[in-house]
């Protein structure tokens, strides 16, 4: 009789295991087994969402809205994805959060890649060692402290930030063939050199006043100097063989060349700034060939490269020392508060993976659909679609101690013109250390 009854028993589980298969949607990924909820909310916070679905959606957003409620009913979990405080508020919430050991409330809580230093030396983030490979690896390796991963992005691709945009009617004015730009960028040929034949070609003092009517460049000078170092494939900092954070720059001759590279084009190419975002109305006026900016000031839509009806865009060129094209990605993180258990956490990483792989029968071009009425198919399909791919990404180290402004921005960025740029970087020095020994845990020399 028990073996009849234990038949049965492995009859209805094994019924029960093909009807749980079954019910796996084509495309889908594989159930986790062992993994339920038991029906609590797990929130995804950043400080940009909203929590609320759009009441008419698309097909693209209706299929990740199906597979998010799909996640939601195999899981037991509601997920909420919300905004917790601003954008400098999440950093401190999370600090919070660890130090009242608040686990309230099971979370992925995300913060901008300029605050992830704190996060990394202050233990704020859990190890992440679930589904690595479906998340970009920039990110991770720069989440990554003595072989170990604290966090990871929002998506397996990166949001480039510099690149290069054109104004398509300065140029045949000048009687440049823009398509030639692309066709450089494809070839493996588009340089810093490439780049100035065409900025010498373009700038013109038509009226012989001294001043000119046409200019080459303009843009965030900021931006401008971070491109060209990061496209010569350098950096502001490093680590040793200990593994901790140094300042590198002044003996960096990749980071030397392009700084001195951005003090000449800012003497020969760029239109004079009195104030740093003058570029935002210089660019509208349309006499000026080449912007070096940020992607989102053109693919969003609504933001300064818009400004002119015709322009192309084309990655920054590459420097004397580089051999891909790249820019220097700022990603948001997401990692695991560290105030739960081992197991806890593991699940929380595994449902935020879930979560965040691409909705079974989405177009994997989807991305680039509102991309197409404002340029053309090459800057979407040859440069933007390359810098999004995350070999292609650089997060440069002074991340770890903060953005740019408060790391780099008196003692270096706004200081170019006080000295050669050896100078002004030895003389950052002294500075710069005492933040890598904060970041470091060691003692900060009085």
């Amino acid at each position: 009789m028990k073996k009849i009854v234990s038949l049965l028993l492995a009859a209805m589980l094994l019924v029960a295991c093909c009807a749980s298969l079954a019910e796996v949607p084509e495309g889908y990924p594989e159930i986790i087994e062992g993994l339920d909820f038991g029906g609590a909310t797990v929130y995804i916070y950043d400080w940009y969402s909203t929590g609320e679905r759009e009441t008419d959606p698309t097909d693209d957003q209706q299929l990740t809205y199906d597979y998010w409620d799909w996640l939601q009913e195999t899981y037991n979990v509601t997920i909420v994805e919300t905004a917790l405080s601003d954008w400098t508020g999440n950093p401190e919430e999370l600090q919070n959060m660890v130090m009242n050991h608040d686990d309230s409330k099971l979370c992925i809580l995300g913060i901008g890649g300029g605050f992830a230093g704190p996060a990394l030396s202050n233990g704020l983030y859990m190890p992440w060692t679930y589904g690595l490979e479906n998340f970009n690896e920039a990110t991770e390796d720069f989440m990554t402290i003595n072989g170990v991963c604290y966090g990871v992005s929002g998506s397996p691709y990166v949001e480039p930030r510099q690149c290069v945009f054109f104004n398509k009617q300065v140029l045949e004015d000048a009687n440049i063939d823009w398509e030639e730009l692309y066709d450089l960028q494809a070839a493996g040929e588009w340089t810093w050199d490439k780049m100035e034949e065409y900025m010498d070609a373009v700038q013109q003092d038509l009226d012989n006043d001294g001043v000119y009517d046409v200019y080459a460049l303009t843009g965030n000078g900021d931006d401008v100097l971070i491109g060209l170092v990061v496209s010569n494939e350098g950096d502001f900092f490093g680590f040793d063989e200990n593994g901790k954070l140094v300042y590198t720059a002044d003996k960096d001759n990749n980071t030397l060349e392009a700084i001195a590279r951005r003090v000449e084009w800012g003497d020969k190419y760029m239109r004079p700034n009195e104030n740093w975002d003058d570029y935002m109305r210089f660019w509208p006026e349309g006499n000026v060939a080449f912007f070096l900016g940020q992607s989102y000031e053109g693919f969003n839509g609504n933001s300064t490269v818009n400004g002119i009806e015709r322009w192309g865009c084309v990655a920054l060129p590459m420097g004397p020392a580089a051999n891909r094209y790249t820019s220097a990605a700022d990603n948001n993180v997401f990692g695991i508060p560290n105030v739960y258990d081992e197991e806890t956490s593991l699940k929380l990483q595994q449902i935020y993976t879930l979560y965040r792989l691409p909705a079974p029968g989405l177009d994997e071009d989807s991305w680039s659909n509102s991309y197409y009425a404002l340029t053309d198919d090459r800057a979407i399909e040859e440069t933007y679609a390359m810098l999004r791919q995350g070999e292609n990404a650089t997060i440069m180290k002074f991340n770890y101690l903060g953005d740019r402004n408060s790391v780099l921005g008196s003692d270096i960025m706004w200081n170019l013109w006080s000295g050669t740029p050896a100078e002004v970087l030895e003389a950052a020095r002294p500075a710069m250390e005492n933040r890598c020994a904060s970041f470091n845990g060691d003692t900060v020399a009085e």
